[in-house]
């Protein structure tokens, strides 16, 4: 495995760091630590600026440094030899850096924090990982700041049924669920009394065919207001991550870009694995 973490040095990436690390514990995997860095010069000076007032050191660092600093961090909490972690640094545009990486490493997929509610559009990585998720052709999991790798017991897929899904779809699901021996939990989000089509029930069919050496189980929500459904299938079936395909980018929305409600904790607790045809 190839995994591309971008990094801002802010906990939340920190934390997408550590979550993956754990993620895949038992896999022989090639860690890349990304910091992309601002083309403009005055712009870079202030983020390096900025980044020398959260660190102790009173010697000034450059971001090559720091970003070396991190990677041995991590190098010394390594468990499985089988682990490898490299510091790349970039100047440019983040999307255009991210998908040249991708070609240039064969990368797997993409860990990115986040900052929990509602951050998808504020802060810095926040705005950029919604960013990555609609601009980026491959597979990202989004750690929020609160998600801590245990076992995983459940993996979710949020699904309306409209489409047939391909197959990098369903074999980074599948490989997922393999990984860990985890139950797929299929959710079909619907409004209120309506009925599938012939097409909703062939597409629902061929995820049961495809997965029937999986243990899996379908449910369905009818609600236009989803949050508190999610929250009780989530809390009731222990689910420990989120899949959804990045086409439905109106769930992505309604399930990343809600305002906070009061209960509702999924957004900063549970990572969403966002699959790319």
């Amino acid at each position: 495995m190839n995994v591309l973490i971008p990094t801002d040095f802010s906990e939340n990436s920190k934390n997408a760091m550590r979550y993956a690390m754990d993620f895949f514990a038992d896999c022989s995997v090639r860690f890349y630590m990304l910091h992309v860095s601002s083309p403009n010069s005055a712009l870079q000076k202030r983020q390096q600026k900025a980044l020398q007032s959260t660190l102790t050191s009173e010697k000034p660092t450059s971001i090559a440094e720091i970003l070396e600093e991190e990677v041995k961090h991590y190098q010394l909490l390594v468990s499985n030899p089988a682990h490898e972690i490299f510091a790349i640094q970039e100047e440019g545009s983040l999307i255009e850096v991210i998908r040249n990486q991708i070609e240039d490493r064969g990368v797997n997929l993409i860990v990115m924090g986040t900052k929990g509610n509602r951050a998808m559009g504020q802060g810095n990585l926040g705005s950029k990982t919604y960013e990555v998720i609609t601009k980026v052709k491959c597979p990202i999991m989004v750690v929020p700041e609160h998600a801590r790798m245990e076992k995983i017991k459940n993996i979710s897929f949020i699904t309306d049924y409209n489409n047939i899904y391909r197959n990098k779809v369903i074999s980074t699901l599948s490989k997922a669920l393999q990984l860990h021996e985890a139950p797929l939990r299929i959710l079909h989000l619907r409004p209120k009394m309506s009925k599938m089509t012939s097409e909703q029930v062939d597409n629902k069919g061929f995820l049961h065919y495809f997965f029937r050496d999986t243990k899996h189980s379908f449910h369905f929500l009818e609600n236009q207001h989803a949050d508190k459904g999610i929250q009780e299938f989530i809390d009731a079936w222990e689910i420990s991550i989120v899949a959804i395909a990045a086409r439905n980018l109106n769930f992505i929305q309604r399930l990343m870009l809600r305002p906070v409600s009061e209960g509702i904790t999924y957004h900063s607790e549970i990572p969403f694995l966002v699959l790319h045809e």
